[in-house]
């Protein structure tokens, strides 16, 4: 059974998980060379062909098995977002990162889905 979760991360720390991931969507939160206009959301192919690619922050939403979220939570370059039904908020670091989306302090990870699926829809929050 997979379940879904956000994770603020790196691109690259990504990429050494993704072979555990059924599925998964991001979106790159700031230019590779700190210039310019970042990506807005990616296929890895798309997002590995600019330079400096691989330290770029993303969030990116896993539907993965409970295994891939273990090994997900455990690696100190991935910070899990709160459930997104939980209504707590994200800590200040996430905001912090996706301000240019108009997230603010005290968002919680329901309202930066919204936020997000303007961007990409395949990032708002579904159950089914």
């Amino acid at each position: 059974m997979t379940g879904r979760r956000y994770y603020l991360t790196t691109l690259a720390a990504w990429q050494r998980h993704a072979h555990r991931c059924a599925e998964a969507h991001f979106i790159a939160l700031e230019p590779p060379d700190g210039k310019g206009t970042a990506p807005n959301a990616g296929s890895r192919a798309a997002a590995t062909s600019l330079p400096g690619a691989d330290a770029a922050f993303i969030l990116v939403l896993v539907m993965a098995d409970e295994a891939a979220h273990i090994a997900l939570e455990n690696d100190p370059s991935f910070e899990p977002l709160p459930h997104p039904l939980a209504r707590t908020p994200v800590s200040e670091r996430v905001a912090a990162a996706l301000a240019h989306l108009g997230v603010l302090s005290g968002h919680d990870t329901f309202t930066i889905a919204e936020k997000l699926g303007r961007v990409n829809p395949l990032l708002r929050h579904r159950v089914f």
